[in-house]
């Protein structure tokens, strides 16, 4: 069994995977690339499948205590407000697929892993980035050789690839992939409950759908603040960098003519951030000897259906149970991977769908969103269908 493993990438798949990890006894070193952990300051979603997980790991009291629970989970027309889908959550969810459907900021959700990490044993060097790697021969076997963009160098038994879609992990082991701007820019910003008016945002998962764009808005932290994402269609991206700061009007003059409560909403929104959605084609193989690829570094996708973390979260467990379990490490991770590939593979395509059916983009959206509204009035209860495959899985039984 494998012992030393080392972790490229302290985002949240990263410390996910560590705290797995070291929970079945592996020695676990995360490396971060940045002079600082943290997380942009944005909301996320913990669906059932994700909180499994993480009670799992002993972190629900934590993150309940800093999130919040939203009711329903509602989409609407992005000008009179009509109801399209309104599906169960609270406690509905949580005696359904037994955890609860959480909202959390995402630098809440960071601070949690972080802090267990360091309490659990998990080394975490920072200015640490992955420049290359290469399979070397050991005193008990064959190691993975890691250069440092510094110039040092490390040792481990398996090296993971937790460093996101830009993953220099990746590029490594398949220097031709490459990543594709999907047409979509996302605005990101949060804003104090309190400066805004109490009816004005409800306490769900608010789901704005329109022509070529869609809004998302949901409280954190307890409802003490509100998260506020925008995707709108756009043909390129021509900055380097994945995230630059967002220019307020342009996103308030983008969705200018929606509901008012949309409007009212981003007129209360001080700042925000933006960021250019990117893609890169299915992988053929998330492995290469004693090295693997975690969350987005092998399957990013677009967020149409909030389980960009969850995917990664569950990656984690996954991988530590297929590394406790295996002969050898290579058959290990690829264990790993044939336990995940199929299931995050039909994600990222639902994904994609949505992409569509939120911008109402041709007579089949149109079609599905007619047909969605009426079933969900007349049958409410099979509202949360589409997505019961997503939310029943739990990897840690």
């Amino acid at each position: 069994m494998p012992n030393n493993i080392i972790i490229a990438g302290g985002g949240i798949g990263g410390l996910s995977a560590a705290l797995a990890l070291k929970r079945k006894g592996f020695t676990v070193h995360v490396l971060e690339k940045s002079d600082a952990l943290g997380e942009v300051g944005a909301g996320i979603q913990l669906s059932p499948n994700a909180m499994h997980v993480l009670m799992q790991l002993g972190l629900s009291d934590a993150i309940l205590s800093l999130g919040f629970l939203p009711q329903y989970a509602t989409m609407r027309h992005y000008q009179d407000g009509s109801e399209y889908l309104r599906m169960p959550l609270g406690q509905e969810a949580r005696q359904k697929y037994a955890a609860p459907y959480v909202h959390v900021h995402r630098a809440d959700l960071h601070r949690v892993l972080y802090q267990a990490a360091l309490e659990r044993g998990v080394k975490i060097s920072l200015n640490a980035q992955v420049e290359h790697y290469q399979h070397v021969a050991g005193s008990t076997g064959t190691e993975v050789l890691i250069r440092l963009h510094d110039g040092g160098q490390l040792r481990c038994d398996v090296l993971v690839g937790a460093d996101g879609i830009r993953s220099s992990v990746k590029k490594c082991m398949l220097p031709q992939s490459a990543l594709e701007f999907t047409g979509h820019v996302a605005w990101r910003g949060t804003l104090k409950s309190k400066d805004v008016p109490a009816s004005l945002v409800k306490p769900e998962a608010n789901l704005w759908i329109g022509p070529g764009a869609h809004l998302v808005s949901y409280y954190v932290r307890g409802g003490e603040e509100i998260n506020v994402i925008a995707v709108q269609e756009r043909e390129q991206w021509n900055d380097e960098r994945w995230s630059v700061p967002g220019d307020i009007s342009e996103l308030r003059q983008a969705f200018s003519s929606w509901h008012p409560d949309v409007t009212q909403l981003l007129n209360k929104l001080d700042s925000c951030f933006l960021w250019g959605l990117f893609a890169s084609q299915p992988l053929v193989s998330w492995v290469d000897g004693q090295v693997a690829l975690l969350g987005d570094a092998c399957h990013p996708m677009l967020p149409f259906v909030a389980q960009g973390a969850a995917m990664a979260i569950e990656d984690g467990f996954s991988l530590a149970n297929a590394l406790e379990n295996a002969e050898d490490i290579h058959n290990g991770l690829l264990s790993y991977q044939l336990a995940r590939s199929a299931r995050v593979t039909k994600v990222q395509q639902m994904a994609a769908n949505n992409a569509d059916l939120y911008h109402m983009k041709g007579v089949s959206a149109k079609a599905k969103l007619t047909m969605l509204k009426a079933t969900s009035r007349l049958f409410p209860r099979l509202a949360s269908l589409p997505m019961a495959f997503i939310y029943h899985y739990n990897n840690t039984q």
